[in-house]
């Protein structure tokens, strides 16, 4: 209670620093339940005169006023607002300057930053860059030096950039619109009039690799035709069943050999380190045609690996699966070769007229059937995998509450342990979902408590960004009961949108505990 008293009597003697006004019956209630300040750090701006004033910005989250201990002969620290500056000058030299940032209830949090006060010229400037692996386009910046005290970064943007200041140990990330080479300009300041500019060439490329989808607007998909062979990439004119992608790949094999096809290039070497399953989809105009897929070395055509499959349907999307187990992966591959009926002659008719799309890497052979909606958990040979995010943990069980409307073989368990909110987990079908003429998802589930919410979701197999997500509420407790997702406003996504992700989270935006309250069981998932 004194230690209390004592914060809310400083935060009064602050705030009439600062302000130097009052008001009366403020509700400050809130107080007790402010966090400890955090992402605290600041930065420094020399004077560029040999003055040695530097300017110290402090920040951080939930901070209502800092400390700032200089770290030179100056004992008594200055008290700044959040948000506000305060100017100091300085000798030249190193210096550790302390920042204690104070809540709104008192609670602090402490960090130091080295401050390098020099009126040399910097020395020995680097500057280090990296491509983020999940984005190509994505890149970061940092720098080191001798003499420094802050740094300001150009990404070579061109007329109107402003430059960006940053300090060592920082890193600064940019994102590129488009390809090309672009020069990277740091400036290294001192503690005095001198600078030190250095700058980097980068590329920034569109790297062509495995899944090709064909959708992306900068990559180059260009194929290499040989000997009557001829493939396009082309606005896909068959929309329907489980392809409804807006571009696919078109082969039209003409007379020329009875080998004709087409290959297209990888940016790197093909990994077959863990998967060995190549996919495609395939729009035939006829049963029994021949699919060749042939991976080559790119320096030696004498290096490669063919599969070969047939079409099982007519004028309709398929899926082709290609059994690459026994490719010696200790070569490597980097050209995709497609050849439709391989050993016949083409003539560039609709009879020999093909639509390739969605070729990728996947470390499974199918079983007897697909997996694919409705998912009840009864087969013995289809692999339900999840994927678990956040405390969710999915696995497949002999049902426990074989009752009521489910007397069912087997059931999915879904329990939530504490990590985040929006813990759940997601199951990937082996193609997109059909909703055509659908509108309603149905799920069994047998939850601890009424009132649970339940939130299926589905999203598109490479871009969780595209989705469409319902919620309900369980009715009862300890029973099983049928939900309905109504999924009709699906049907305005953008044509071509295509979902073959199911995502399931309980209670979300609630913290699970691993209890028997956080375990779900569910059932017979289905689209009506």
């Amino acid at each position: 209670m004194i230690h209390a008293f004592k914060y809310l009597m400083g935060l009064a003697l602050v705030v009439a620093m600062f302000t130097g006004c009052t008001k009366k019956n403020d509700d400050i209630s809130f107080i007790n339940s402010a966090a400890a300040p955090s992402n605290v750090s600041a930065l420094f701006t020399v004077t560029q005169d040999n003055s040695g004033i530097v300017t110290l910005l402090p920040s951080g989250e939930g901070v209502a006023y800092f400390e700032v201990y200089f770290g030179d002969a100056t004992t008594a620290p200055a008290k700044v607002l959040a948000g506000n500056v305060v100017r100091h000058r300085y000798l030249d030299g190193n210096y550790t300057v302390k920042f204690i940032a104070h809540s709104i209830d008192g609670k602090t949090t402490e960090v130091t930053k080295p401050l390098t006060v020099s009126f040399k010229a910097p020395e020995n400037v680097v500057i280090n860059t990296g491509i983020d692996g999940a984005n190509s386009f994505k890149l970061s910046v940092s720098a080191t030096a001798q003499f420094e005290t802050y740094f300001k970064v150009l990404f070579g943007e061109g007329v109107g950039e402003v430059a960006q200041p940053f300090t060592e140990g920082d890193t600064l990330t940019h994102v590129y619109a488009a390809i090309g080479s672009y020069t990277i300009t740091v400036i290294a300041f001192s503690g005095g009039k001198d600078s030190t500019i250095v700058t980097k060439t980068v590329a920034i490329t569109d790297p062509l690799k495995l899944p090709l989808t064909f959708e992306s607007t900068t990559l180059n998909y260009a194929f290499t035709d040989f000997d009557g062979g001829n493939t396009t990439v082309v606005a896909n004119p068959q929309m329907n069943g489980i392809n409804s992608s807006a571009k696919v790949a078109k082969m039209v094999k003409n007379a020329g050999q009875t080998w004709g096809g087409s290959w297209i290039g990888m940016s790197s070497p093909i990994d077959f380190s863990t998967n060995k399953i190549f996919r495609m989809k395939v729009y035939s105009p006829r049963v029994g045609a021949k699919v060749l897929l042939k991976v080559e070395n790119a320096s030696s055509s004498s290096t490669f690996y063919e599969v070969q499959s047939l079409t099982t349907v007519a004028n309709a999307w398929e899926e082709l699966v290609f059994d690459y187990s026994a490719i010696n992966t200790s070569k490597t591959y980097d050209h995709i070769v497609l050849i439709f009926d391989n050993g016949t002659m083409g003539d560039g008719s609709a009879n020999y007229t093909f639509l390739l799309d969605d070729i990728r890497l996947t470390n499974s052979l199918p079983s007897s059937s697909a997996l694919a909606l409705p998912l009840d958990f009864e087969s013995s040979t289809l692999k339900y995998k999840f994927t678990d995010f956040g405390g969710g943990a999915v696995s497949v069980i002999s049902n426990p509450q074989a009752n009521g409307i489910n007397t069912s073989g087997n059931v999915g368990k879904m329990v939530k342990n504490q990590d985040q909110v929006y813990g759940g987990s997601l199951i990937t079908l082996d193609n997109p979902i059909d909703f055509t003429g659908k509108n309603t998802f149905t799920m069994k589930v047998f939850s601890p408590r009424a009132g649970a919410k339940v939130l299926l979701k589905v999203e598109n197999l490479t871009n969780p960004n595209l989705s469409f997500e319902k919620e309900v509420k369980t009715g009862s407790a300890n029973a099983w009961e049928t939900l309905s997702f109504d999924y009709s406003a699906i049907h305005n996504q953008p044509a071509g949108s295509s979902f073959q992700k199911v995502v399931l989270i309980f209670d979300n935006g609630i913290m699970g505990d691993g209890s028997a309250n956080y375990t779900f069981l569910f059932d017979d998932i289905n689209l009506n």
